[in-house]
């Protein structure tokens, strides 16, 4: 096998950092969680450590999700060609990646507080456990939505030193929002789960998709109207939700004929559900 140093563009594939979208769907939560906790001006030292958490927990958690479907991405046509699926990569570089990525993190979270290394363990379960659920039940994508939102506990855990109610229900919005982006991006692959067996909400969904899909919309902004009322947001706040269920609608147009292109085309726009999401709120706690 090529040198590591050789292989490195197989292992910036592996930990998809030359496919931002997940680090971005991670990353606007977690900002929106430090600008609400920090009322508009978050601590410099927590940004740095929770943007930088970001890249190496994606990276984690996109390399134990290889490893675990390492025997099922050969068979299906979006995956077959990755580095472990195809032995460009062995089990055992994924994990010693994993452990080393895990340690980063660890550290990163040492120069927080107790309470947030207390909660940075729950991060760690979840993000280990997500790609495992895939085989037991047809909502892996819920464990996902708790795996990306754990950072909004822990970022109000770093700047408030507790998690109060209104971060419960952003971080409930986002699960929610997560079983969005997440169902249209299983929808890319719904054929090819069907044969191999693998659960997802695509699949559980069914014909019903654009319609549960559209009610887990309605969902995620009235959970983010509870947020803004329990804030005590103002009117850039709202705009801001207005504006992404525009966003919304448009993703469902994507996907009316639930062709591969509209779904993925769907999956990726909310990148602009994240935008919108953190500039309400940035504006809306903007101190002048």
């Amino acid at each position: 096998m090529p040198s590591p140093l050789a292989r490195l563009p197989d292992f910036l594939r592996l930990t998809r950092l030359d496919r931002p979208i997940g680090t971005w769907l991670l990353m606007w939560p977690t900002l929106a969680a430090l600008w609400l906790a920090g009322d508009g001006l978050p601590q410099r030292h927590n940004l740095i450590i929770f943007i930088a958490g970001v890249y190496v927990m994606r990276a984690a958690g996109c390399v134990i999700n290889d490893y675990a479907d390492r025997h099922f991405d050969a068979h299906v046509k979006r995956t077959h060609d990755r580095p472990l699926a195809t032995g460009r990569i062995s089990e055992r570089e994924a994990l010693t990646l994993f452990g080393a990525l895990l340690v980063i993190a660890f550290v990163l979270v040492c120069f927080t507080n107790t309470f947030t290394i207390m909660l940075s363990f729950g991060a760690v379960a979840l993000a280990a456990s997500y790609p495992f659920m895939k085989r037991y039940t047809h909502l892996p994508q819920v464990v996902l939505g708790a795996a990306f939102g754990w950072s909004i506990p822990m970022a109000f855990g770093a700047e408030q030193g507790h998690v109060p109610a209104v971060a419960w229900w952003l971080f409930f919005a986002n699960i929610v929002w997560t079983l969005v982006y997440d169902t249209w991006y299983a929808m890319v692959d719904r054929d090819d789960d069907l044969k191999i067996g693998i659960k997802s909400t695509a699949v559980l969904f069914g014909r019903m998709d654009l319609v549960i899909q559209g009610a887990l919309q309605v969902l995620m902004l009235l959970l983010l109207a509870v947020v803004g009322q329990l804030a005590g947001l103002d009117g850039f706040y709202w705009a801001a939700l207005v504006a992404i269920a525009i966003v919304f609608g448009y993703q469902q147009r994507l996907c009316r004929t639930r062709t591969r292109e509209g779904c993925f085309q769907a999956f990726l726009n909310n990148h602009w559900v994240g935008i919108l999401l953190f500039a309400g709120i940035a504006l809306a706690t903007w101190q002048a």
